[in-house]
């Protein structure tokens, strides 16, 4: 059973001027002289983390992580102008640029999943290979399962303290309803909905494990504008049209991709990650039988793990 690297510092990051107010964190750990690939964090506004770097030997990988628009160390923090998926899309073109990489490795999951998909779209030729976890095709019905009426019958006890955060008149429309609220002017209405609405993703995410913490007494307004960035992706539907994604995955069928999926993941259901494979039926699928949604756990670092080196030792 693989496991995760041991931790490792960056040994090289910056702040990535991009034309726009904002400014991209970007870091590289690893091997200089490794196999280029780049991390793409979920969320929309998720950010990257420390154990991230730890899916890829440091010894044969060039770890690249950067923060996306608005998220963890890039700033301004929470800004939505100019903060569309093509905006991400062009990001990280300008890190490969940057760092005059040539083709890479592209890693992402769940919203850094599609991410990795569209990008791969447009730029097949600098893409060496996709690993795709926790599939997120970004449709209509993957927002409405989280969303409005699918995993809200398996969670109906947490999905009744998201709905009483939205007026009455809003209910009928979740993800607007919350819009509402969090561009409204009732900071405390704004706070307990930001609240709720994290608390309903992690427990859709973590399911059994997830544990409410008393401390979360109140939302900030970092935890509000985290929201608001994943409320302004979704309202616009992630900046694609309807099955974007799967039509156009005749593009990607010569880059050789790995997709991992839980079968128990309840925030993406595996029908996606199925589909994804339909479309790509050249692709590794791996059906992990007891995982989830998140990266954690002994199956699902196991296979995330053996897929990179998997993908370094070809």
């Amino acid at each position: 059973m693989k496991t995760l690297y041991p931790e490792i510092l960056p040994y090289h990051h910056f702040f990535l001027e991009t034309g726009s107010t904002h400014t991209l964190y970007v870091e590289q750990s690893g091997n200089p002289e490794g196999i280029p690939v780049i991390f793409l964090h979920g969320g929309p506004c998720s950010g990257t983390k420390p154990d991230h770097r730890r899916f890829f030997n440091p010894e044969l990988y060039r770890i690249i992580l950067f923060d996306q628009r608005g998220c963890g160390l890039s700033l301004p923090f929470g800004e939505l102008e100019n903060n569309t998926t093509q905006d991400l899309i062009d990001d990280m073109e300008r890190i490969r640029k940057q760092l005059d990489i040539a083709q890479w490795l592209v890693f992402g999951g769940s919203w850094g999943g599609a991410l990795a998909l569209l990008y791969a779209n447009q730029h097949a030729d600098k893409v060496l290979g996709l690993i795709v976890r926790a599939v997120f095709l970004a449709r209509q019905q993957d927002l409405d399962w989280f969303a409005q009426d699918g995993a809200a019958k398996i969670y109906p006890e947490q999905w009744q303290r998201l709905i009483e955060s939205i007026p009455e008149q809003g209910r009928g429309n979740p993800v607007q309803g919350l819009c509402d609220v969090i561009w409204g002017e009732d900071q405390v209405a704004q706070r307990r909905a930001a609240k709720e609405w994290m608390a309903w993703g992690a427990q859709v995410s973590l399911g059994n494990d997830y544990q409410s913490s008393p401390k979360v007494e109140h939302a900030t307004k970092l935890m509000v504008k985290q929201v608001a960035m994943e409320l302004h992706y979704a309202r616009q539907h992630y900046f694609i049209r309807e099955n974007q994604i799967l039509d156009n995955c005749g593009g990607l069928v010569n880059i050789p991709t790995v997709i991992i999926h839980g079968r128990y993941d309840l925030v993406c259901p595996i029908e996606a990650g199925y589909s994804l494979h339909k479309a790509l039926p050249n692709a590794e699928y791996i059906v992990l039988p007891n995982a989830g949604h998140i990266a954690q756990g002994k199956e699902m670092i196991h296979a995330l793990v053996a897929a990179t080196d998997s993908f370094a030792d070809h």
